[in-house]
């Protein structure tokens, strides 16, 4: 356990920073303000990392800003989940059910398995529900036949066995249960490695930094005025090519290039609620709620993970948040499967909400395809929108194949096509995670502190390998293996880590992003004090 003495002691920890470790931000500035870049990405969410790994893997001289932090409105807070889609089946879009499914296994098989798990889908049919057993089970088959059966086949499960594995299943009018498999992954973790990717790549990254104006050259967009939102400095990026990728801000940022550009998005919003668990659970489920919605409880991160919500949104992006509405209609969509005791309000850990950046146009948003709209403005910035967190590297090699086909050849003759690179290139990290959580329980120095098991586990699910990083730091300063808080798997090298590795900068990007604590309802404000303190160290 963490003690008052060693919190205490903690501020004047990890002042040396780790090998390896990212350059300050004045000298990330510097680089940006004097070179010359072929793509800047405005937008640190996952579709903007993604194009920048890609356009980097390219050849491209690519800078990468965000006003926030990497991967911190939209991309983590999502469902974490890669799946391909079950209720796209309805609809007759089996192609679109293929192509995630395929890159679903590229991502937890070849490129991240380290930061992917399989997870066991329950689909409970109730008596009543606006689904029967006989079609649940065909479209659950199919759904596994698209997957080329790599999870298994879907299924039929009697109610007895699905309580088994679910112990707060609520088996009243349960008629069956249908069972198929997906993926699940810590989305802000796996932003961060794509961020990291992208980095080793060649790419120049900032967050925290926001744009105030675009640069013009004789009507082209031609780069971005910023200003550091944590120093207050202003700098400039010219780029050949600009990229909008800010999500829900992509309209923002297209009437800077145009004041009368037209809205070309509409946003929905998605709550999710997180649960201390009150048993153990082997599986997920996924109930039907209508024809066309899902709500989810998914074990994640030793917690339950119930939503979501799907509405317009029309307020400012930054407002979003859940409200008291929000965590009833997900309580009481949750009780059509799940039990009254897992559903305490006193058990609600943490909540969030995000926005699905959706086309224009009208109709439910729940009915609406998560498509991906690439579009070029009268100054020539290209604005991206839309998409899924499955399909992250399909998205980025679609985009870079939209820029080798502009006219002019904005990005030079000297990168290498896309099409031409490793269709499926790892992440950083990329190891087994039983294998490297076994090394760092039995590797440990003779007097060195002694890892727990959970410790080690939750390093190799959200490092890999780099995880023998962290080890190496806490084995040098004792102090920084002990726990960041008692109740939680995190210790003190992993915010040392964050903060020279891993852009944090905030109290926020630390414990929301880069490690479980604010999830778990532990991040105290004697924890966030020694956090920030410890960050302020650098």
């Amino acid at each position: 356990m963490t003690s008052q003495s060693t919190l205490q002691a903690l501020p004047a920890l990890g002042t040396r920073p780790a090998s390896g470790s990212n350059p300050s931000r004045a000298e990330t500035r510097e680089q940006l303000s004097k070179a010359s870049y072929d793509l800047l990405v405005i937008g640190g969410g996952i579709l903007g990392i993604s194009t920048a790994w890609h356009a980097a893997q390219s050849g491209l001289r690519v800078a990468l800003v965000d006003a926030g932090d990497f991967a911190g409105a939209t991309s983590s807070a999502s469902s974490k989940l890669l799946h391909g889609g079950l209720r796209y089946l309805q609809t007759g879009a089996v192609k679109l059910v293929a192509e995630n499914h395929f890159e679903r296994r590229a991502v937890s098989r070849q490129v991240a398995p380290h930061l992917a798990n399989p997870l066991t889908f329950y689909l409970p049919v109730y008596k009543g529900g606006p689904h029967g057993a006989a079609k649940l089970g065909a479209g659950v088959f199919a759904y596994s036949a698209l997957s080329a059966f790599g999870d298994g086949v879907g299924h039929l499960l009697s109610p007895a066995k699905a309580a088994q594995d679910v112990p707060e299943l609520r088996t009243e009018n349960l008629k069956a249960v249908a069972v198929y498999g997906d993926g699940q992954m810590n989305d802000s973790r796996m932003a961060l490695m794509t961020v990291r990717a992208a980095v080793e790549s060649g790419a120049v990254v900032l967050n925290h930094a926001e744009v105030t104006g675009l640069r013009f050259t004789k009507g082209r967009v031609t780069g971005a005025e910023l200003r550091d939102r944590l120093s207050g400095d202003e700098f400039g990026v010219s780029a050949r090519l600009v990229l909008n990728a800010t999500g829900p801000w992509v309209d923002h940022l297209r009437r800077m290039e145009d004041p009368n550009a037209a809205p070309s998005i509409r946003l929905s919003k998605g709550a999710h609620l997180v649960l201390k668990r009150t048993s153990p659970w082997k599986a997920a489920l996924a109930t039907p709620i209508d024809k066309y919605r899902i709500t989810f409880a998914l074990p994640w991160e030793d917690m339950l993970l119930l939503g979501t919500t799907d509405e317009m949104y029309e307020g400012d992006p930054a407002d979003v948040a859940v409200n008291d509405k929000d965590i009833s209609q997900i309580l009481d969509e949750a009780a059509f499967s799940v039990r009254d005791q897992q559903l305490d309000r006193d058990l609600i850990t943490y909540s969030f909400a995000g926005l699905r950046v959706l086309p224009g146009g009208p109709g439910d948003t729940a009915k609406a395809k998560r498509e991906t709209v690439v579009s070029e403005g009268r100054g020539g910035m290209l604005s991206i929108a839309g998409g899924k967190w499955t399909t992250f590297r399909h998205i980025g090699r679609t985009i870079m194949k939209k820029l080798e086909t502009l006219p002019g050849h904005p990005l030079g003759e000297d990168f290498e096509p896309v099409s031409t690179l490793p269709r499926k290139l790892p992440l950083p990290g990329i190891a087994n995670p039983r294998a490297v959580a076994h090394r760092l329980l039995t590797d440990r120095p003779a007097p060195g502190p002694r890892m727990g098991a959970d410790t080690a586990r939750h390093l190799a699910t959200h490092y890999g390998s780099l995880a023998f990083d962290i080890a190496r730091l806490a084995n040098e300063n004792p102090e920084l293996a002990e726990r960041v808080h008692p109740d939680a798997p995190e210790i003190w090298a992993q915010v040392v880590y964050a903060r020279d590795t891993e852009w944090a900068e905030t109290a926020d990007d630390v414990l929301r992003r880069r490690t479980t604590l604010t999830i778990r309802g532990l991040a105290t404000d004697e924890v966030r004090t020694k956090v920030q303190d410890l960050l302020d160290k650098k």
